[in-house]
């Protein structure tokens, strides 16, 4: 089909497109969301993973990816959503970490592989080294566990005192 600007797009390029609600210098697949789009002559099946299964913005995530198939020509558009594997900080792609540190969010660093054991119980936040995004220092602290997303921190740095949000590592 053809975009706006009057390239030919698959429907995998498409949705590739399609900018996150929540981190607006993202787009779902730079975030990993996109599980699969399947063309067919029934029309266009895309799976996706949210980050969280409580996410917020998952309608907006739908509506946007069957909005922009739609515009590009695709029709209908089937929206699939799967919990199944979990999503994990590691599917960011290098693109998506690179966006989120020139947007002065700190990228998640590797996520700890799955347990197969019993989940130690800690009543305090991973101490994690976190990188400050603005200058480089490596020595911040956390402000909150929580910032304006469920998936987000809040941090400063204890070299330039900047604030910034850190990307949890799930």
């Amino acid at each position: 089909m053809v975009s706006e600007v009057g390239v030919d797009l698959g429907a995998r390029d498409v949705v590739a497109r399609v900018v996150d609600p929540e981190m607006p210098m993202l787009t779902l697949d730079d975030l990993g969301v996109i599980r699969a789009v399947e063309e067919g002559v029934s029309g266009v099946v895309v799976t996706i993973t949210p980050t969280y299964s409580g996410c917020p913005a998952i309608e907006v995530m739908r509506d946007d990816i069957r909005a922009a198939l739609t515009r590009a020509g695709y029709g209908p558009v089937q929206v699939r959503t799967v919990f199944a594997p979990a999503w994990s900080t590691d599917w960011i792609s290098e693109a998506g970490r690179r966006k989120l540190a020139e947007a002065g969010i700190a990228p998640p660093g590797r996520a700890a592989p799955p347990s197969t054991g019993p989940v130690p119980l800690t009543l305090t936040a991973p101490s994690a080294p976190v990188r400050c995004p603005r200058c480089g220092a490596p020595g911040t602290e956390e402000l909150s566990r929580f910032g304006p997303t469920a998936c987000t921190a809040l941090r400063r740095c204890l070299s330039c005192r900047e604030p910034f949000e850190h990307v949890k590592e799930l």
